[in-house]
């Protein structure tokens, strides 16, 4: 059963029993679904492609599932995009999910294949080839976009957990005052020791014995914290390297930290800067999600009407007439909707061509199919072709 959280693209071969078709599911969906909009019913003009050989009308329907898979994935990778960048405010997302400044289901509803960019008369695997050549593009810079993003997010994020975390990783510029640091020694040296707070007893009865040369007394709480008490001790700078392992080995941190009068000066604008740059790759990468979220839909919508075209010829045969339609079921009436098509749409079975009944008569018990994998399946299943257009989105 296709997916109640998608629209459907249908086709029927047009023809005199195709005559009001329309109009009849319509009056039909009325009459069974009280709650019916007739804005979720659209008939869509199908171009009359070049078929081609059957051979390579085959193959290309083959290629056509896996673009469409990748395509989809693409689209709705997008929107994720977008939906992270916006903390997830479906409001706003909807605001930035939208084709040519119109909702999806307004385009949906006036849809009309883009002649200007993909000429009908071509052959069919050169449109398919350009369709995709305008997905690849849009996936790589999207994703080149983002990364620059991520890494401009990840920089701004390490400053900021310095600034605002535990003493055992924040910034000290503006914690430790200038004058517990012995200056131009050649022999002395302040050290900063973060120490948690269930060890301060043992930090300040063992501290003078972690090595040798550390000055006695020396040691002073600078700060402390919910986690930790940072502490100052002077030793000399031989034994550096001994009382940083004992530090390690007694779960005492040691900051490494210089004291600069830039310093702070220098770190406030390494924050300002990279906030700036982090605000200016948001707002690019929303931009360009939303630009680029307009150009993937209608080029997802154009592949399924590729696909719906592709197989209603393997299906129904020459001449490659058909007529198709969107239909947006409400996910209350699913199932009634789909029975109705099946109604209406049962005379198609007649006019499918032999292979198609065989494949249908085999895998008609096959009911563990659904959603987007029915996609794939629906020729084995009903008399008409039906594709789904997911709703990314919700």
């Amino acid at each position: 059963m296709p997916s109640d959280q998608s629209t459907w693209v249908i086709s029927a071969p047009q023809d005199g029993d195709s005559e009001g078709l329309l109009q009849e599911l319509e009056a039909n969906l009325r009459k069974e679904i009280r709650m019916f909009d007739k804005n979720s019913l659209t008939q869509i003009p199908i171009p009359a492609f070049k078929t081609g050989t059957l051979a390579g009308l085959i193959n290309l329907s083959e290629d056509l599932v896996k673009q469409d898979v990748f395509f989809t994935q693409t689209t709705a990778k997008i929107v994720e995009t977008i939906r992270n960048l916006l903390n997830n405010e479906q409001s706003k997302v909807l605001q930035h999910t939208q084709v040519n400044d119109r909702s999806m289901d307004e385009y949906l509803k006036n849809w009309r294949w883009n002649e200007g960019r993909y000429v009908v008369h071509r052959d069919l695997r050169d449109i398919v080839e350009t369709l995709n050549r305008e997905m690849n593009s849009i996936d790589n810079v999207m994703k080149a976009k983002l990364n620059s993003y991520n890494l401009a997010k990840g920089t701004l994020t390490q400053i900021q957990r310095k600034k605002t975390g535990n003493l055992s990783i924040k910034s000290l510029v503006e914690i430790v005052p200038a004058e517990i640091f012995i200056q131009d020694s050649e022999y002395l040296e302040t050290l900063l020791v973060a120490v948690p707070k269930n060890s301060v007893k043992d930090w300040k009865a063992k501290y003078e014995r972690l090595t040798n040369m550390i000055v006695p007394r020396s040691s002073q709480e600078i700060a402390s914290d919910d986690e930790f008490s940072l502490f100052s001790v002077v030793i000399f700078k031989r034994v550096h390297d001994e009382f940083a392992q004992k530090c390690r080995e007694n779960k005492f941190i040691l900051r490494d930290f210089k004291y600069s009068e830039d310093l702070a000066a220098s770190q406030k604008d390494e924050l300002r800067n990279t906030e700036i740059s982090e605000r200016e790759l948001w707002a690019e990468l929303l931009r360009l999600a939303r630009t680029n979220f307009s150009e993937a839909y209608q080029i997802l919508v154009h592949l399924k009407v590729v696909r719906l075209f592709a197989e209603s010829v393997l299906r129904y045969g020459l001449p490659a007439e058909y007529i198709g339609f969107f239909v947006k079921p409400d996910p209350k009436y699913t199932k009634k909707t789909l029975q109705i098509l099946i109604n209406q749409l049962s005379y198609l079975g007649a006019r499918t061509q032999g292979s198609f009944k065989s494949s249908k008569s085999k895998s008609s018990g096959d009911e563990e199919y659904t959603g987007e994998y029915q996609a794939l399946m629906e020729q084995e299943i009903f008399d008409f072709v039906l594709f789904e257009i997911p709703w990314i989105t919700d």
